[in-house]
């Protein structure tokens, strides 16, 4: 940074009319800013530091009437810059913007079926009777056939029908609780 006293002449001539003065400050007050924000502001990314920067330029160019002339330059300008962060955190609220592209590899998940889906179906066939959720589990899950269930479980293809048709409405129900 310039030297204090160099900048506050740049200022106090910026503020009479001095366009290129007021040059002259902006360039050199521009770095030691920029620095600023990115201290106080890292979380806000490089372009939210790039908008706060030129927010506290904008500021200090609106408001540099406001500015005592014999008081220190450093502080007033360090000050519009923290409350700049400030308002930018501010508006963010309590967001926490992450580019997607950081986690890109880690996000698809591994080839295969559904953790949960055991789990669920196993709960399901557990509220059934024993019988009813042997049924199920021979056609759904083993693949026997109707013949082959019957002849398993002692009984006739169609009362294995029936009992098969009865477990998956009681499916159909519990599992509408369960979503419920």
């Amino acid at each position: 940074m310039a030297d204090l006293d160099a900048l506050e002449d740049l200022m106090r001539a910026a503020n009479r009319g001095d366009s290129a003065a007021y040059l002259r400050l902006f360039t050199a007050i521009t770095p030691v800013l920029r620095k600023v924000v990115r201290a106080r502001g890292a979380a806000l990314g490089h372009a939210g530091c790039e908008d706060v920067l030129q927010d506290a330029l904008l500021a200090i160019h609106s408001k540099r009437h406001t500015w005592r002339e014999d008081a220190p330059l450093r502080p007033w300008l360090y000050a519009i810059a923290r409350h700049k962060v400030i308002d930018a955190f501010r508006a963010r609220g309590r967001h926490i913007e992450l580019s997607i592209d950081e986690f890109a590899e880690g996000l698809p998940a591994a080839a295969g079926p559904d953790p949960t889906d055991g789990r669920d179906m196993d709960k399901v066939l557990g509220q059934l009777d024993p019988r009813a959720a042997e049924i199920v589990r021979a056609f759904g899950l083993n693949g026997e056939t109707t013949a082959e269930t019957a002849a398993r479980l002692d009984m006739s293809e169609g009362a294995v029908r029936v009992a098969l048709h009865r477990a998956l409405k009681a499916i159909a129900r519990l599992r509408e609780r369960m979503i419920e």
